[in-house]
């Protein structure tokens, strides 16, 4: 396919980056396709060949910056410079601050946002050297704005860290035509999101975050890839630099019952 028609996407192997690949690929994106998880980021790619598009799968870890970005220059080099790419890979850990251990710390950070901006040098790179226009998109959370009690501040730092990098890469790089901007989702039925969680206590939190969201229930991984395609599509063309908020509400609604 041509690169006009490829969209890259790390953490591609389960949640919203897999939910995006399988959503770019029934529209007929050709797709390169990053994670650390080799088995999921396979599942992900026969989904997406399965609707007859071309796809590049190459396991990498985002916090290994050289080989990040020999991942990514494979992926160009078999697919074509990506007009759009999604960083999705993220992790959460967690526990009380004044116990959490620095390499906790390092490893969400590194993830989260050492990961994100790693990603979009190396795509924004590719497209300057071609001469081309593109969209990115980088998944912060509504947390970047808010935060819970249960020992978050990891998770919040580094999605704070993103949806700042995003703005200032949209003004770097808008005169280019280049635009960057950041999806925040909310509650989201994906791995990551119930992964703090011990599984005998999972259906009493999942009911409690139901009652939390405005909407009544979390999302679904589709809804967050829709959002994220029309981020990359023509229709968003005067859009850089801003936070899409898909959040059922939480956002909007004061912690205060009266």
């Amino acid at each position: 396919m041509a690169s006009a028609n490829t969209i890259l996407i790390t953490g591609a192997g389960s949640g919203i980056g897999a939910a995006t690949a399988g959503l770019a690929a029934r529209r007929g994106h050709a797709l390169i396709l990053l994670d650390r998880d080799p088995g999921g980021i396979r599942a992900t790619a026969e989904e997406a060949r399965a609707a007859g598009v071309a796809v590049v799968e190459i396991p990498v870890d985002v916090t290994d910056a050289p080989a990040l970005a020999a991942a990514i220059d494979r992926g160009v080099a078999e697919a074509g410079v990506p007009r759009g790419a999604v960083c999705c890979a993220g992790i959460d850990r967690g526990g009380p601050s004044h116990e959490l251990d620095v390499e906790t710390w390092d490893r969400v950070i590194g993830t989260n946002l050492r990961g994100t901006f790693l990603t979009a040098r190396a795509v924004i790179g590719h497209l300057l050297a071609a001469g081309q226009p593109g969209a990115i998109v980088c998944i912060s959370s509504v947390l970047a704005s808010v935060a819970t009690p249960g020992g978050t501040a990891a998770y919040c730092a580094s999605k704070g860290g993103v949806a700042s990098l995003v703005r200032s890469l949209a003004v770097e790089y808008a005169d280019r035509g280049i635009r960057v901007n950041a999806l925040a989702p909310g509650a989201t039925e994906t791995p990551l999101m119930w992964a703090p969680v011990a599984p005998e206590d999972l259906a009493a939190m999942r009911e409690t975050v139901d009652g939390d969201v405005p909407m009544g229930r979390v999302a679904v991984p589709l809804e967050q890839a829709q959002a994220a395609m029309w981020l990359l599509s023509d229709e968003s063309a005067y859009m850089t630099g801003s936070e899409l908020v898909v959040d059922g509400g939480v956002l909007a609604r004061a912690s205060l019952s009266v």
